[in-house]
């Protein structure tokens, strides 16, 4: 082929290069609207700085809780999922990027033919190498849409995996508080038990001394069964809490090691910052914003279906009916082309890829604006559990004083024949009741502060 022609049509195909693209028809990628004032009810909190930002070493300063945090960090399986997924979205990513380049192949061939007798009963051997390359143009954006949309996937599965370390920093603490819940019912329940033990002693020595019947006996060691038959439960709480603490750390299940629930300090200074910020704090947020940038370069992606693609082809190597010369520059040959493709009939293919789409984008536009009004729920329903558990434990603290006093008198009283058993038996399961109460209410003043820190979208960072 002329060298000079050759150079004509690669200056023919460098400017169609340069130009086309200004007509690309792709459209930017614009977040879309969402309403962010009052998304937290009853709070008008100017201040800026929020617990999102706080890291999980500072949020929960008890150091055996922090060592659980942080191995469950390292070896989670559900974070470990999450990496291999951030894995192949980048190999996806790197195979879009691969689609701008040029393909190229390349392999020797040989040929043996055997003539006819009007073509002189000659064999003949060609041999061959040669290679051949092919490239699309991105003229409208398809390449680069896919390139974004990919790009959009793994930086969706970064969000994914910060979504998956908020929810585990969450449930770690959430069970380690409710594992030092059970040991404090534990605790009270021996200790009650044991009080009751004294109760069933003390009537039978005042039904010896014929203060009181066998009835009250009976009703002592009832009210003594009543509180020895829930240990067994309690314990049994205990084993499954520890081992489901042992699962999300990516361990065997097995005993974990922890403080007391009287020790656990609580930070008042529970600030939310601006509601806009969740936008940028919480990664399931910034998940479901990927998803519709995702979709949204779909779209552009399947736009560029409806005009014509531009692929360069081009062939070139040696042939020669000897091996020996096989390299000899007489025996190359070389050939070069372009050539635009037009979809005129592709029966609706093209328009029912738009338009599918343009169907999907708006799905994940209203899952994206449901997930931050739900997210402004989880806040807002932490902010009000964490006050009410507070209002909760004031208030408690005076029902407790009371029950014990109640427990104390009645059981003088009786001493003194001035009341029966029934009234000491209803004092105590009062008390009783409170006092376990009282472990709820810490507890949900507890489990509050982790509520509000996850929803407000802590635990990553």
């Amino acid at each position: 082929m002329n060298a000079r022609y050759l150079i004509r049509i690669a200056g023919i195909i460098g400017t169609l290069i340069v130009v086309l693209p200004s007509c690309n028809l792709r459209q930017a990628f614009v977040r879309p609207a969402v309403k962010t004032d009052s998304l937290y009810r009853d709070v008008n909190n100017p201040d800026t700085a929020g617990i999102a930002n706080v890291p999980w070493m500072q949020m929960f300063k008890d150091q055996k809780l922090q060592a659980l945090i942080r191995e469950g960090i390292n070896n989670n399986y559900d974070l470990k999922i999450a990496v291999a997924r951030i894995k192949q979205a980048e190999a996806n990513l790197l195979q879009s990027n691969a689609a701008f380049l040029p393909t190229l192949d390349a392999g020797p061939q040989y040929t043996r033919g055997k003539a006819t007798a009007l073509q002189g009963g000659v064999n003949g051997n060609i041999f061959e190498l040669s290679g051949n390359a092919s490239w699309e143009i991105d003229l409208w954006g398809k390449l680069k849409g896919a390139k974004n949309a990919a790009l959009a996937s793994l930086l969706q599965s970064y969000a994914y995996r910060r979504a998956v370390q908020t929810q585990l920093v969450a449930n770690i603490a959430s069970d380690y508080f409710n594992l030092l819940a059970y040991d404090k019912e534990l605790t009270i329940t021996l200790q009650t038990a044991d009080s009751y033990k004294n109760d069933v002693e003390t009537n039978k020595a005042l039904k010896q001394a014929n203060r009181v019947n066998e009835a009250s006996v009976a009703q002592s060691e009832a009210n003594r069964y009543a509180a020895e038959v829930t240990i067994p439960d309690l314990r049994n709480n205990i084993r499954q809490m520890e081992n489901a603490i042992s699962v999300l750390v990516g361990r065997q299940p097995g005993l974990i090691q922890r403080d007391s629930i009287d020790l656990e300090p609580v930070d008042t200074s529970l600030q939310t910052g601006l509601p806009a910020q969740i936008l940028s704090n919480r990664p399931d947020v910034q998940e479901a914003e990927y998803n519709v940038r995702f979709y949204f370069e779909q779209i552009n992606v399947a736009r560029a279906y409806f005009y014509p693609s531009l692929t360069i082809t081009a062939q070139g190597g040696w042939q020669s009916a000897t091996i020996g010369s096989l390299f000899n520059s007489t025996w190359l040959f070389g050939n070069m082309a372009g050539g635009l493709v037009q979809p005129i009939f592709n029966k609706g293919l093209n328009k029912q890829r738009l338009q599918v789409a343009k169907a999907q984008y708006e799905e994940y536009v209203l899952t994206f604006q449901q997930t931050v009004l739900g997210a402004g729920q989880e806040v807002s329903n932490a902010l009000y559990s964490y006050q009410s558990a507070q209002n909760k434990i004031a208030i408690r603290n005076h029902q407790l004083e009371a029950l014990k006093r109640s427990v104390d008198y009645t059981r003088l009283l009786l001493k003194g024949g001035y009341v029966t058993y029934t009234d000491v038996l209803t004092s105590e399961q009062g008390y009783l009741a409170a006092q376990l109460n009282s472990v709820n209410d810490r507890l949900q003043q507890l489990t509050a502060i982790v509520s509000l820190y996850q929803s407000l979208g802590g635990g990553w960072k």
